[in-house]
């Protein structure tokens, strides 16, 4: 046969290169599965990396999260020392004004105390003042009088001044010493002795406690003879003669 010139291939059809572009497509598939290592270990490059630095810097995130909570809560326990501190410091205000309160109240107690005291003493000195000046009478007839006069109205006896200076004038003449030895009670042997004329008899029935038993006592003879006068005739004043 004679020898022909090689004609040229075909053009390539775009349904050829469709197909031409899978294969390749599945064979570079086939290699890199091919080279995918049997064990379940991933190498991790590139983009793993990547997502190895965002966990990382999440977990930072967290940390300083941490960080800004623990100092608030410092500083909140610190908040609440000082206002602890505060409320005992007002606690102590509090409890050093009312001590100073009760102090107050007591001292203005005690001179309140004190003070009524002072008043009861003056009030008590004043009795015995008076009493001391009542008591000193003056060692005569009119003395002895005033003397009898004022036990007499301590006791509930009656009789004026001039009602027992007027029997004692007749009955003695004011001599507390006098004795009568000539009447009818001389002779039964019970004469009349002081300054109004007692027998003793009577003077021991009449007489008037806290004054003496000494008949010829002045003031012990002048309230006993009235004593005796007020139970028979209701008063030494009624007496005008020898009773």
């Amino acid at each position: 046969m004679p020898k022909h010139a090689h004609s040229p291939s075909p053009a390539l059809t775009k349904h050829h290169k469709v197909a031409l572009a899978g294969v390749a497509a599945l064979g570079a598939a086939a290699i890199a599965f091919s080279a995918v290592p049997s064990s379940a270990e991933t190498i991790v490059t590139g983009a793993p990396q990547t997502a190895a630095n965002v966990a990382y810097g999440t977990q930072q995130i967290k940390n300083v999260k941490g960080t800004v909570t623990d100092q608030l809560a410092l500083q909140n326990v610190k908040v609440e020392a000082i206002a602890a501190k505060q409320a005992v410091a007002t606690a102590s205000l509090a409890h050093v004004a009312h001590v100073q309160h009760v102090a107050v109240q007591a001292k203005q107690q005690a001179a309140q105390v004190r003070a009524a005291a002072q008043t009861a003493n003056r009030s008590a000195e004043r009795p015995q003042i008076q009493q001391v000046a009542a008591t000193t009478y003056a060692n005569n007839l009119d003395g002895w009088i005033r003397q009898a006069l004022d036990i007499m109205k301590a006791k509930g006896i009656p009789g004026s001044y001039s009602g027992l200076h007027r029997n004692i004038m007749r009955e003695s003449s004011g001599n507390p010493m006098a004795i009568n030895n000539w009447d009818i009670n001389a002779i039964n042997g019970i004469p009349s002795k002081g300054l109004l004329q007692v027998i003793p008899p009577t003077f021991s029935a009449y007489h008037v406690s806290g004054t003496s038993w000494n008949i010829y006592n002045p003031v012990a003879n002048i309230t006993a003879a009235a004593n005796y006068a007020a139970h028979r005739y209701g008063t030494i004043d009624n007496v005008n003669s020898a009773y």
